[in-house]
């Protein structure tokens, strides 16, 4: 099996610094390690016993630590798991199966059996968008609700690497102008100490991770036709990766109960909507 790290060290200063940021998880949590036969999957599980659950699915190139604030802030009302994916820069397995192969759902439902997770709602933010979809579309009936923040398999994945892989290539100055290019937030010398902190580990992760490189699968009309769930979609108009007119286009025709928040000057990475999915999800799961 192939490294998802460029080298031994640069993995293992990614996952220590990892750690570090999970301590600072809400308490009291549990750090899971569920089996599956993809290799073993980590799970952060916090919140109220006993409430709906919500599973939160992170980004490319990313991990739990995504959603520690959202954690914080829906642990009052809910039991929060957060799965890091495989193949991904957390504490899963490095198995990386082509996104096409079909064995992201099994995986998942796997996952959520070594929980006990029944029905649970799935919030996914990119490639997690991507696999919230591809559960949701394979098993209907055990999704709660879904929230989507600018996910993948709907609108067209537009493969900037590219054109990119030669910034990326330039070091520290060419990562800075990549993430310019494609929207991501920018240091302004007035960011908190944590602000500051997440910033250097994102960059670490860039430096040492293996990405991804192959297209997402789009999934089919009939596919999403099967999404009868209550579903939250926030979509920026300036994605550089994903073709968000034509996720909203195509959400609008074959999901037409779903609720679509399209900011047309926001890139693809949505932050700061604690509040937003807070409140659809105590509205979509309210007894």
């Amino acid at each position: 099996m192939t490294s998802i790290w460029k080298t031994a060290a640069g993995g293992e200063a990614v996952r220590t610094r990892y750690a570090q940021f999970l301590s600072y998880w809400p308490q009291p949590c549990v750090q899971r390690r569920i089996a599956t036969a993809e290799g073993e999957t980590f799970v952060m599980e916090s919140g109220k016993d006993g409430a709906p659950a919500v599973v939160f699915l992170h980004g490319s190139a990313s991990n739990s630590v995504t959603w520690l604030r959202d954690a914080a802030a829906l642990g009052d009302r809910f039991k929060v798991y957060a799965v890091d994916m495989i193949g991904e820069p957390g504490l899963s397995a490095e198995t990386r199966p082509p996104l096409a192969s079909g064995a992201y759902a099994p995986w998942l439902d796997e996952v959520l059996s070594g929980l006990g997770v029944e029905r649970p709602a799935l919030v996914g933010i990119s490639l997690g968008g991507w696999l919230a979809l591809d559960y949701a579309t394979h098993h209907p009936d055990r999704v709660s609700a879904l929230v989507l923040l600018c996910p993948g398999g709907v609108g067209k994945h537009r493969n900037i690497l590219l054109w990119a892989a030669p910034l990326l290539a330039l070091g520290p100055w060419g990562r800075r102008r990549f993430m310019r290019i494609v929207g991501a937030p920018q240091p302004s010398g007035e960011e908190s100490p944590a602000a500051k902190a997440f910033a250097a580990f994102t960059a670490d992760i860039h430096k040492a991770f293996e990405v991804r490189r192959e297209r997402l699968p789009v999934f089919a009309d009939a596919a999403l036709r099967r999404l009868k769930m209550p579903l939250l979609a926030i979509l920026g108009g300036r994605d550089a990766f994903i073709d968000s007119p034509g996720t909203r286009r195509r959400l609008a025709a074959n999901v037409p109960h779903a609720e679509i928040r399209w900011l047309p000057d926001a890139s693809h990475f949505l932050i700061g909507h604690t509040a937003e999915i807070d409140a659809f999800l105590t509205k979509a799961l309210r007894p």
